[in-house]
């Protein structure tokens, strides 16, 4: 069977062609992910950078460590506590104690970096920055600036005052600093999380020993030191969402191709009966037929899985270079030539010839079931549109497609709201109506007008496994850019509904610069003639769910007799005029979200307090956080105040009074409502692209592949149609509209396809008591389906041109 296998290749390459390029770039995919995630695995540890030269740096507690029967569970904190006086004052026994403070600065220029924070001059040195000019700042006016966007002498407007550059130092790759009097920055940023001693570890460690064992301070040195600087994790967090990105494109890429190689040795099987009747009439077994397909999908498999693995190591340290230089990943990370020995080359060489073998498997075993007489017996026209196997798979799948959807809208439907959701999900769904679309095709295949529109619709129903060859692709393509683009379009425009609803502010009132507003800010905010003010703080508070799991959950602190003016909320149950001191205000989808029970909860700074539950919000989209009053926001700081015009009172004069405030930012209600609707991060950008890209290119190989294979066929049609007086012109129409005519049925099932995945996603929206939306991505789906059109145009003129010139010379 081998031999035999061979010979057919070399005789029908044409028609393998397809599959092996499938096969081949999903491969070199597979090889570049599995090398792009082997390469994230060795990541180097960040050295220190803003306390490179530091001896020793002393950190406020700045996580929750709660113990449970299974282990100790520990989350980041909200805010982290400073460092107690009492420790402070130990440690300047030690040595010099120099306090370092951080804090955002917004200065008004082309030329400023809108990501500027601002330091102590005093912390300096032990980065080390050094000055290339000037001088070091001495009274509160003065700073120091990194890098060269700001000269000596230049006046900086920030929302905390003017200040001149008396120096500048060397600009670092971490952060663009400003440098302030030490006495300035203190007044600007007072609380002090971390600090560094001029002493010996060991003298640090022991001496905090002896007199603090509650606070939960940290002693920092040697590499630790990286945990001061900001945001630590960044390498960790970006890492895992390359990843993530990856392994998306991985999957989609093994789906996509799996799909494009069965529907392509399916076709090849059914266009080959003739073939495989002549064999059995010669005596071959339905087992010798059926190893003798699985042969030439080993084979194709084997070349091109080889192929991939060449592809993907030339191709993988250039994705790296990609990723790094766009910012995507860290600096350092570096994806190296693999060799064909390595895990990844080797998982995706085998992942290869198992795609193959199982996308031929049905075909071989329909092909192990042809009969001698029927085979020759039968006729051009397709006969049962669906095999028992088949529609049996397909009925399957649809029903679990269904059934799952079900499911989870009755037990957990914000499970639907997730990414990895209306990703994998509709994959259930798309194979299944992809299976069952030889019987659907008939039905969505348009009426077309003329005569060139009646030979084609006539040509799609008669033959309609070919025609379902077609769709199919198409079907994939339209679904996946309609289900993933669709749902984040749907949940953007229900979340920003929810913001809608809830805002009953006329203006929300923000820093200027800095992350809080001071207290003499918020008492001139409330003294404005006509506004009713609602101030709060953004915080978190801390529960153990099931005695194991720690969970963290976003919260504001607001004063609950202003909190109602300014705010509406999805209140299920409670009140919140019953929001004190002692009780918490929560969602449903909380473990205990009854009103009156009592919960364990830790404050955003890590206070333990045991509060009663005044209220129960909807679960929405999942922005509803929890409500605790301000005696219980962990420490946090006034972020933002909610400001409405009272009743009579003149608002253009409100709004004027409220910016007539130094230090603040005022946007009314329409800009703020705009600006909390969600924006698509560039790595989720680039991940639907490579997504739906991947899928896109499938499709044109899918489509050309079916369209040559079906050419052999089409020379008889064209030498008919042209005795018959059709004129070269009216042949080619019709070889593209009937191509046209089969994108058109699978971008009908791919739209069917989405909308029932959109229908499930707001139906889950409803459930959640949140506003429920129901987007189609439009224009999204026309340009998906045109370039399926115009790829399965150009296949069918290509491949109908040569039998039409044999055709015109005969």
């Amino acid at each position: 069977m081998l031999s035999v296998a061979l010979l057919t290749l070399r005789a029908r390459w044409a028609a393998f062609a397809g599959s092996f390029v499938a096969l081949a770039l999903g491969v070199a995919l597979l090889t570049v992910m599995g090398q792009a995630l082997a390469a994230s695995l060795d990541a180097p540890v960040r050295a220190p950078e803003r306390f490179a030269a530091a001896p020793v740096v002393v950190r406020g507690q700045d996580s929750l460590r709660v113990a449970t029967a299974a282990g100790e569970r520990t989350k980041e904190l909200a805010r982290p506590r400073p460092v107690p006086a009492a420790t402070v004052a130990v440690l300047r026994t030690l040595g010099p104690v120099t306090e370092d403070r951080s804090f955002p600065v917004r200065a008004d220029g082309p030329a400023a970096p809108d990501d500027l924070v601002g330091h102590p001059w005093s912390t300096a040195r032990f980065a080390p920055y050094a000055l290339t000019a000037g001088r070091a700042p001495a009274t509160d006016g003065e700073v120091v600036t990194s890098g060269d966007w700001a000269a000596v002498g230049t006046l900086l407007r920030t929302a905390d005052g003017p200040a001149r550059v008396v120096g500048t130092v060397g600009g670092r790759a971490f952060e663009h600093a400003v440098f302030y009097e030490d006495a300035r920055a203190a007044r600007l940023a007072p609380d002090v999380v971390q600090l560094v001693v001029e002493a010996e570890p060991s003298a640090v460690r022991a001496a905090l020993a002896r007199v603090d064992t509650a606070s939960g301070v940290r002693v920092l040195a040697g590499d630790d030191r990286r945990l001061a600087d900001a945001d630590p994790s960044r390498d960790a967090e970006a890492l895992t969402a390359l990843n993530a990105l990856f392994g998306t494109a991985g999957g989609v890429a093994a789906f996509v191709s799996v799909f494009v190689v069965a529907s392509t040795f399916a076709f090849a099987v059914d266009r080959r009966r003739r073939e495989f009747g002549l064999l059995r009439t010669a005596g071959a077994t339905p087992g010798q037929v059926r190893r003798t397909v699985l042969a030439e999908a080993l084979l194709v498999g084997a070349l091109a899985s080889a192929s991939g693995c060449a592809l993907g190591a030339y191709g993988a340290p250039s994705l790296g270079a990609l990723v790094a230089d766009g910012g995507l990943a860290p600096a350092w990370y570096v994806i190296g030539v693999p060799s064909p020995s390595d895990g990844p080359c080797l998982l995706a060489f085998c992942t290869g010839l198992l795609v193959a073998l199982c996308g031929a498997l049905t075909a071989s075993w329909r092909a192990g079931r042809t009969a001698p007489a029927q085979a020759l017996r039968e006729a051009a026209v397709d006969g049962r549109a669906l095999t028992r196997g088949r529609l049996a798979c397909g009925t399957a799948l649809l029903l679990a497609a269904v059934a799952t959807l079900a499911y989870t809208l009755v037990t957990d439907p914000g499970e639907l709201l997730h990414r990895k959701s209306y990703i994998s999900r509709p994959m259930l769904l798309i194979t299944a109506v992809a299976l069952l679309s030889p019987l659907t095709v008939r039905l969505v295949v348009p009426r077309l007008p003329g005569t060139v529109g009646l030979l084609a619709r006539a040509e799609a129903t008669a033959r309609v496994r070919r025609t379902a060859a077609v769709a199919a692709p198409v079907l994939v393509t339209v679904a996946l850019a309609g289900s993933l683009l669709g749902a984040t379009t749907t949940l953007g425009e229900a979340r920003a509904a929810e913001v809608r609803q809830r805002t009953a502010a006329d203006f929300v009132v923000t820093p200027g610069a800095g992350t809080t507003l001071d207290a003499r800010t918020l008492e001139r905010l409330g003294q404005v003639p006509g506004a009713v003010v609602s101030a709060s703080s953004a915080t978190a508070v801390f529960t153990l769910e099931d005695g194991v799991a720690l969970v963290k959950s976003e919260a504001r602190a607001a004063d609950p007799a202003r909190l109602a003016g300014t705010v509406r909320l999805p209140v299920t149950a409670g009140r919140l005029a019953d929001l004190d001191d002692g009780s918490i205000v929560v969602t449903r989808e909380w473990a205990r979200h009854r009103v009156g029970q009592r919960v364990r909860v830790w404050l955003g700074d890590g206070t333990p307090r045991t509060l009663r539950i005044a209220a129960v919000l909807a679960v929405g989209t999942g922005d509803n956080g929890a409500y605790v009053t301000p005696a219980n926001a962990g420490g946090a700081g006034v972020d933002r105040v909610d400001v409405r015009v009272a009743d009579g009172a003149d608002t253009a004069r409100v709004a004027a009074a409220l910016r007539a405030v130094d230090g603040v930012r005022v946007t009314d209600r329409a800009r703020w409502i705009e600006a909390a609707r969600p924006r698509t991060d560039r790595t989720t950008r680039l991940g639907m692209l490579l997504v739906l890209g991947i899928a896109l290119l499938y499709t044109g190989i899918s489509l050309a592949n079916t369209l040559v294979m079906a050419a052999a066929e089409r020379r008889s049609d064209v030498r008919a149609l042209r005795l018959a007086g059709a004129t070269g012109g009216q042949v080619l129409r019709l070889a593209a509209t009937e191509a046209l005519t089969a994108v058109a049925a699978g971008g009908l099932l791919g739209l069917a396809v989405t909308a029932v995945g959109l229908a499930a996603l707001s139906g889950a929206l409803r459930l959640l008591s949140a506003p429920a939306a129901f987007v189609l991505p439009w224009t999204a789906l026309g340009w998906t389906t045109g370039a399926c059109a115009l790829i399965a145009t150009t296949a069918a003129l290509a491949s109908t041109a040569p039998a039409l010139r044999r055709a015109t010379r005969a």
